[in-house]
C-alpha cells in the first residue's frame, strides 16, 4: 500500500481505489508481494547489510479504519515481512505517525526476527504488546531534540530506558528524522543511553 501511494497512485488516487476499485488494488498488491521480498533480499545481498528499513506511511492511526487496515494493508505487509524473515532479512519497520490502534494487530510476528521503529506511538503499550515478540525502537520526539533542553532530553530518555527498556528489546533513538536537532540534544540522548542503558545482574 505504501508503494502504491508513494510511487504510483498518490494519496488521493489510493483512497479512491480503496472505494472505487478495491479488487484491482488488492490484485496488484498480491502480485507485488513476491517482488518486494525479492527486492529486499537482493538489496541485503548487495550491501551485506541484513537489516531492511521499510518506511510505513499509510498504516498510521487515522489514515484508514481498522477494517480497511485488515483488508488493504496488514495482510500484504505481513506477507512481505514473513517472506523477508524466511530469507534471513531483518525487517526494520518505520511506523510513521502513531500506531496505537494497530498494536494488537501487528504483534503477531515471529519472535526475535523483526524491529518496529515507532515515531509517535505510546511506547509503554508498544512494550506490552509488540515488544513481547519484536525489538522496538524510537520515540524520542524530533520536536524535543530541536526545541528542548538538554535536561528535558535526558529526562525523556531516562524514562524510556527505565520503562520500555526494562528487560531488553529496546533501542533508544529519535522517533523520526533528526536533521535539524540541536547538537547538544543529540549528545544528551547518546549520553543518556550510556548512563541509564546498563543491564545489571
Amino acid at each position: 500500500m505504501d508503494n502504491v501511494g508513494a510511487a504510483l497512485r498518490g494519496t488521493k488516487g489510493t483512497i479512491r481505489d480503496m472505494f472505487r476499485q478495491p479488487e484491482k488494488l488488492i490484485d496488484y498488491m498480491e502480485e507485488t508481494v513476491p517482488k518486494s521480498i525479492k527486492g529486499a533480499v537482493e538489496t541485503a545481498d548487495m550491501t551485506g547489510i541484513p537489516v531492511m528499513m521499510m518506511p510505513l506511511h499509510r498504516g498510521a492511526d487515522g489514515f484508514m479504519s481498522e477494517e480497511q487496515f485488515h483488508k488493504f494493508y496488514w495482510p500484504y505487509l505481513k506477507a512481505v515481512i514473513l517472506g523477508c524473515v524466511e530469507e534471513g532479512v531483518v525487517p526494520a519497520l518505520f511506523a510513521e505517525g502513531g500506531y496505537n490502534s494497530r498494536l494488537e494487530i501487528i504483534r503477531d510476528l515471529p519472535r526475535g526476527k523483526v524491529v518496529w521503529f515507532f515515531d509517535q506511538t505510546d511506547m509503554k503499550r508498544a512494550k506490552e504488546t509488540v515488544g513481547a515478540t519484536c525489538c522496538i525502537m524510537g520515540n524520542v520526539p524530533t520536536s524535543l531534540l530541536v526545541t528542548g533542553t538538554v535536561e528535558e532530553v535526558d529526562a525523556h530518555c531516562k524514562d524510556l530506558i527505565e520503562t520500555v527498556g526494562k528487560g531488553g528489546g529496546y533501542i533508544l533513538s529519535p522517533g523520526a528524522t533528526a536533521d535539524d536537532s540541536r547538537v547538544e540534544n543529540l549528545q544528551a540522548m547518546i549520553d543518556a543511553a550510556k548512563r541509564y542503558g546498563v543491564y545489571r545482574k
